[in-house]
């Protein structure tokens, strides 16, 4: 379904019963959640989207955007009013932590719980001293190589399969899922190369302002919150979800062994049982 929210228009799919308690996935396009993983959160009536300029949402410019992280945060608050959904248990992954740390400080009455995966407490740009960055050697092999042509279709697949085999971890690459994923993606998305990067990679977050900090409000989040982060991340390295979970008070750190950036499907049986423990 399509849902008009401050002055945009999100691509929304819902799964489950709407009378079961409701999660909210926030990624960069409704696709950082797969199917699968939406079915088995079984008892609960699951929410995904896509953001401002990625896969189906209103789409003008994520290189040179005319909203802020603020403008993605009132999104996803005035998506759950539209929605008539109350004390939602909120999930992001990734840049989509950042939406979810802030939805439950600027909006706490909205959310019933918070869970946070592969995300850090700092917006795109230099990091806190006490924070590690980016993996510099993988950096260097993420911006050291050509890009693909973002309007053919095979070239993005490979570029992305690469990618996944980058970030993953010892444990997480699943090529023939990456493959796949990245063909549904680029299928949902726009054919220029501004909106398959920007749905493919979340690129809108290194152009949108973030300001002002909110790391230092962390210890105000009084809901129940749930840490997931894999100890082989190299692009939000796992001392950014400790610093999570020892910033929110009472927060708990689960650690993914072996496991790099987002959630491979080998990680599923571990993360679907600890989301539907906090969302109970």
């Amino acid at each position: 379904m399509r849902i008009n929210v401050n002055k945009a228009e999100l691509c929304v799919e819902t799964f489950g019963d709407p009378g079961d308690p409701p999660v909210l996935l926030i990624g960069v396009t409704m696709l950082s959640w797969p199917d699968e993983l939406c079915t088995a959160l079984a008892g609960r009536y699951v929410v995904r989207y896509d953001l401002r300029d990625a896969g189906q949402s209103t789409f003008v410019d994520p290189d040179a955007p005319a909203y802020d992280l603020r403008d993605l945060v009132t999104d996803a608050a005035e998506l759950l009013v539209a929605l008539e959904l109350a004390g939602t248990h909120v999930v992001g992954l990734g840049v989509g932590g950042f939406v979810a740390q802030l939805l439950a400080l600027d909006h706490p009455d909205q959310v019933a719980s918070l869970t946070l995966i592969s995300t850090r407490p700092v917006a795109p740009g230099p990091v806190d001293p006490d924070l590690p960055d980016h993996a510099p050697e993988l950096m260097a092999e993420l911006f050291g190589r050509p890009e693909p042509d973002w309007t053919d279709r095979d070239s993005v697949i490979d570029y992305m399969t690469a990618t996944a085999r980058l970030m993953s971890g010892s444990r997480g690459f699943d090529e023939a899922d990456t493959r796949t994923g990245a063909g549904l993606v680029f299928d949902r998305a726009g054919r220029t190369a501004k909106a398959q990067r920007a749905s493919h990679l979340g690129s809108m977050f290194a152009a949108i302002d973030c300001q002002p900090r909110w790391r230092e409000r962390l210890g105000k989040i009084a809901v129940p919150t749930l840490v997931v982060h894999g100890d082989e991340d190299p692009f939000f390295p796992s001392g950014n979800g400790v610093a999570l979970a020892e910033k929110i008070p009472g927060a708990a750190l689960l650690t993914l062994r072996g496991i790099g950036q987002g959630l491979p499907r080998t990680t599923w049986p571990v993360v679907v049982d600890a989301l539907l423990r906090h969302t109970s």
